[in-house]
């Protein structure tokens, strides 16, 4: 019965490549499974994305999502080492990628795996700040630089012979070091650090002998996230974050939306955002004041495009 039900699970898959997807329980299955899936060639990755742009087909949508599937796997293997399981690292990642063929424009010039990169490192960020503690540790840009690299740099550090200390606290000149060469504030990597290796609180302490409740922390808080007002400026500002944005970046001129892109919108495997100032200034051959110039008029350009979109 095994030997037949193989045979016709591997013809039901060469008839149907798109097929072979396991159910789920099994990650080295999955994993091997969407590592068997076609990928698609320029033509039918530009066939299908325009059918969903233009006719919502949900089966091209299907394929788009399908055909990337292990670039999520391959993506999720560089943040095993913040203790997340592997599959929830995948599964957030996925969301990422179905994220990125909802807004793929096929006539961008560019290819599904180039624009989907940003979308499933950005739901795995996310992810990881919200569950590596229990309460965020990083919500600027510069945190979040801080806290994909402070980790990798202090276990560095501990590698080194000739390190001054094997401890978990970071000394004076390590510090200087990691701001130095993260280009950061000293009080940054120090509030970073603390943050990191601080305690949880538990805000709703368990009942005492008597049966009581205890008194804690949580008694202080209120929670206003239902309240309607704050749930109408929840979406909106969802709304604003993404198609107010791509709205607003339709108004620039190709150079101007490379610049805000680059400075603004680009998040690197560590972190880090994208080009700066000099560095577009030599690619355009240009100076550093004049790309500063460009970026502060495109940003009262967007911001007016933002104001009108709203």
């Amino acid at each position: 019965m095994s030997t037949s039900t193989g045979a016709s699970g591997t013809a039901l898959a060469l008839a149907n490549p798109w097929a072979v997807v396991p159910p789920l329980g099994n990650l080295d299955a999955y994993i091997s499974a969407v590592n068997r899936l076609p990928l698609l060639t320029l033509e039918q990755e530009q066939e299908y994305a325009r059918k969903f742009k233009d006719h919502n087909d949900i089966e091209a949508a299907g394929k788009l999502v399908l055909s990337h599937l292990r670039l999520v796997v391959s993506v999720s293997r560089k943040y095993l080492g913040y203790g997340l399981p592997h599959g929830d690292l995948i599964q957030e990642g996925n969301i990422g990628l179905m994220k990125a063929v909802k807004r793929f424009d096929p006539d961008q010039g560019v290819r599904l795996v180039s624009y989907a990169l940003h979308w499933i490192r950005a739901e795995i960020h996310e992810y990881i700040l919200k569950n590596w503690r229990m309460v965020k540790v990083a919500t600027t840009k510069a945190q979040r630089k801080l806290f994909f690299n402070l980790r990798s740099m202090k276990q560095g550090f501990k590698d080194d012979a000739d390190a001054p200390t094997h401890r978990d606290t970071l000394t004076e000149h390590q510090i200087d070091v990691m701001a130095r060469e993260l280009n950061v504030k000293r009080e940054e990597v120090i509030e970073m650090e603390s943050r990191m290796s601080g305690g949880d609180v538990l805000l709703d302490p368990a009942p005492g002998d008597d049966g009581d409740e205890a008194f804690g922390p949580i008694a202080y808080l209120a929670d206003a996230s239902h309240e309607p007002t704050a749930v109408m400026e929840s979406r909106q500002r969802d709304v604003m974050a993404t198609d107010g944005i791509a709205a607003a970046l339709e108004e620039l001129d190709p150079r101007s939306r490379r610049i805000v892109e680059e400075r603004w919108l680009k998040v690197n495997d560590d972190g880090s955002g994208g080009l700066t100032l000099h560095d577009l200034a030599g690619e355009y051959g240009v100076s550093a004041e004049r790309i500063r110039q460009i970026e502060s008029a495109a940003m009262k350009k967007m911001k007016k495009a933002l104001a009108a979109y709203a």
